[in-house]
């Protein structure tokens, strides 16, 4: 397995710009940093047919949301929805962050696309994120008539830690009466808090994400030791991982969350859950949002938006 040479320039020129590590800064000032460096590599922000700021009630406080809805769609079109949670350690990213892929992914399904703005660490300690997550989900399905949204074609999805929100938010969903969901997009989801795996041994400097960031994400996100095997936290952890949405799984070769995101997509196959996994080899973790330098990350989301689509519709 060979790094990808579009992978390669990208972390080349990352280590000529000097920037400090995200574990070196304040959590402001990396938000700050991470906002500012996503714009340059991402392709430019597709048209939609509308796009809504709102906020939502949550069981600690308002939730703000985004609200997507595709080009070409009508504005009495009842729309299948993604419930979308965005990565950055559950420390960094926001609505704007993940705008762009937000904007592909309601496009190419095509379907509507909520992004939730949940609280996070170092301020919003676990189960915080959880909590806006589910409450957000379940406030879409309970309005799905005033957004024009069908409530029995929904999907979770995200990133790294919304990758792992969006399996939590499934196995609360499955357990705590619903909404039901048809899928989960999950894009090298973070599943296990140990950060034991080979592939954080092995990677653990020198392709983005280091140790040194997932150790400060971590201790920024949870409480302490006694939540690492919390499945709300590492859902590889989970006892039941039955009966849950068919997957899609992706992970990247170069990534040390590689392992725990195949461990995941094992362990949900191992227990009836239909799983498509797809390793992007000579990929780095952050690949997905970074299409407009990494012809990969335009494959993967082409790959999610027709998984989607399938599971989405409406025979389906």
């Amino acid at each position: 397995m060979a790094l990808d040479p579009q992978a390669k320039a990208f972390l080349d020129r990352a280590a000529a710009a000097g920037r400090p590590s995200y574990h070196t800064l304040p959590a402001d000032a990396a938000r700050r940093d991470y906002r500012e460096t996503r714009k340059y590599v991402q392709p430019p922000r597709p048209e939609l047919a509308s796009v809504v700021d709102r906020v939502v009630p949550g069981p600690h406080g308002p939730i703000p949301i985004r609200y997507y809805r595709p080009l070409g769609s009508k504005v009495d079109e009842i729309l299948p929805v993604l419930m979308f949670f965005h990565g950055g350690g559950w420390t960094l990213g926001d609505l704007e962050t993940h705008d762009t892929i937000c904007r592909e992914l309601c496009n190419k399904t095509p379907c509507a696309v909520v992004a939730v703005d949940y609280r996070m660490g170092p301020e919003h300690k676990f189960p915080a994120a959880v909590d806006d997550c589910v409450a957000a989900t379940r406030w879409v399905s309970a309005q799905a008539a005033e957004l024009g949204i069908a409530a029995a074609r929904m999907a979770v999805g995200g990133d790294s830690a919304g990758g792992n929100l969006a399996t939590v938010v499934a196995l609360i969903l499955r357990d705590g009466g619903g909404p039901p969901l048809r899928f989960q997009l999950l894009v090298y989801p973070a599943t296990d808090q140990l950060l034991d795996t080979p592939s954080h041994a092995a990677l653990a400097d020198g392709y983005l994400l280091t140790r040194d960031n997932m150790l400060y994400f971590r201790a920024n996100y949870l409480r302490g030791p006694q939540d690492y095997g919390d499945w709300r936290a590492s859902p590889l952890h989970a006892t039941d991982l039955s009966r849950l949405p068919p997957a899609l799984v992706i992970t990247a070769g170069f990534d040390p969350l590689r392992d725990e995101g195949k461990a995941y997509a094992d362990a949900l196959m191992a227990a009836g859950v239909p799983v498509t996994y797809t390793s992007y080899d000579g990929m780095i973790h952050g690949f997905f949002m970074m299409g407009g330098v990494m012809d990969a990350a335009n494959r993967a989301m082409e790959q999610s938006a027709r998984a989607l689509a399938g599971r989405l519709a409406s025979a389906g």
